[in-house]
């Protein structure tokens, strides 16, 4: 077999593990507010508070742990991590499922985000397996997987829950199994033992990787913009389940068809956009145009209050994902590849940090702003997508100085235009320069 058809063959593998994660995790969505609100006995408001606590003490093991786990994962390879975070994930669901009390929730949420690498490390492997110059449309199929997962997940989900708010976090359970013995009998390892490296303490864990890091400072700043990225972002899945409950009254089943119609947009626009986008524009570009789209879909859905209206924001707002991996392209090409997975364990750190603060943040503005009865002075339920647009706008701003001060514009690979021949092919760019600095 070709070395390029294997390739593709390993791609297909690690992006269908990745669709069938999202799947498993979208399936419970429409229906945590309900089972938070059966185990505790309290209302929607209440029930979001919580729930944002359940998505902080998730987002806490990731943090602490990813680097962790990325370190272990460029010493041992991709495949054993991955797998051991598919089991963590079956557990997660299982206790979720069988909670008499919100205790349990908790539980699961920390065992899965322990364990919880599946993201980081399947970034890793398609980065194990791909030219730097290519990086980024890999990582736009990352998040075709992710928009997939959304499309089908919450969906059934939401259709599953017609018979109680436990089944589907059942159905999640055996679908996480089932990937772990997909990934079990069909993955092969990514990472061979001679690019593999010594395990080190110091570096397993979120401040040691960024001061590993640190001899890269447009690494820093890429990461200090999206760390700014992914905070705005934690608003629309901590609170649209219950801003649309609030605002419009949608039952469970429309919830998982508005996230389903979400993940068709964001699914087409990782697939087919980001890929052109990066070769015509550059990614630099490609960024500041998810940033933009981002700022309008947030700050729009918070003023519409009509379903018609929320799902044009909703699906306006799916374009914006081709950001992210935009992003996480650049920063794929300013380390060697036995930093692959420290990278991409920093990377999940930094949106783990960003999941530790955005739901707490976004929950309890929604729930500050729907105490008041509606029409009341100061009811407003789409203060957390005010909040969003305007750290939108903050990271656009940190990113476009990172842009200018490390000339990322004329440091990746773009296609040759006729008019301008000093504009090389792709894949004739070197890794960029003075990494050691960060200099011009």
């Amino acid at each position: 077999m070709k070395a390029e058809t294997r390739s593709r063959l390993t791609l297909a593998c690690i992006l269908i593990t990745i669709l069938l994660d999202m799947i498993g995790l979208g399936i419970i969505v429409p229906v945590l507010p309900e089972l938070i609100e059966q185990v505790t006995g309290e209302g929607v408001a209440q029930a979001a508070v919580i729930g944002g606590y359940l998505v902080f003490v998730y987002a806490l093991m990731q943090f602490l742990f990813s680097p962790v786990l990325g370190n272990l994962s460029d010493r041992f390879g991709r495949r054993p991590v991955l797998l051991l975070s598919l089991l963590g994930l079956t557990a997660d669901y299982l206790f979720m499922a069988f909670a008499p009390i919100v205790t349990f929730l908790f539980v699961g949420r920390i065992l899965s985000g322990i364990a919880g690498a599946a993201v980081a490390t399947a970034t890793a492997y398609i980065a194990d397996i791909t030219p730097p110059e290519k990086r980024s449309q890999r990582f736009g199929l990352i998040g075709a997987a992710f928009g997939l997962g959304f499309i089908i997940g919450p969906v059934v989900g939401g259709e599953l829950g017609a018979y109680g708010p436990r089944v589907p976090f059942y159905a999640a359970a055996a679908l996480a199994f089932a990937n772990f013995l997909f990934g079990f009998f069909v993955l092969p390892e990514s990472l061979p033992k001679e690019r593999r490296r010594k395990f080190d303490f110091r570096r397993a864990n979120p401040f040691g990787a960024l001061i590993a890091l640190r001899r890269y400072p447009v690494v820093l700043w890429l990461l200090f913009a999206l760390f700014l990225l992914s905070l705005a972002s934690q608003a629309f899945p901590s609170v649209w389940n219950f801003f649309t409950i609030e605002v419009v009254n949608f039952s469970t089943s429309q919830i998982g068809r508005a996230l389903g119609a979400f993940g068709i947009g964001f699914a087409l626009s990782q697939a087919f956009l980001i890929g052109p986008l990066v070769k015509r524009i550059g990614e630099w570009s490609t960024v500041l145009i998810g940033l933009t789209v981002a700022t309008i879909a947030f700050v729009g859905t918070a003023f519409i209050h009509t379903s018609f209206g929320l799902y044009g924001f909703l699906m306006f707002g799916s374009l914006s994902g081709i950001a992210a991996p935009a992003i996480n392209g650049l920063l794929s090409r300013q380390v060697p590849d036995d930093g692959q997975g420290e990278l991409q364990g920093a990377v999940n750190a930094t949106n783990s940090l960003a999941s530790i603060l955005g739901p707490l943040a976004a929950t309890q503005i929604f729930a500050y702003f729907t105490n008041p009865p509606k029409g009341e002075p100061g009811y407003f339920p789409g203060a957390p997508f005010i909040a969003a647009g305007a750290m939108i706008v903050l990271a656009a701003l940190v990113f476009v100085y990172t842009a200018w001060r490390y000339d990322l514009m004329h440091r990746q690979p773009v296609a040759r235009h006729p008019k301008r021949p000093d504009m090389a092919p792709p894949g004739q760019q070197a890794t960029p320069p003075h990494a050691e600095n960060g200099e011009k």
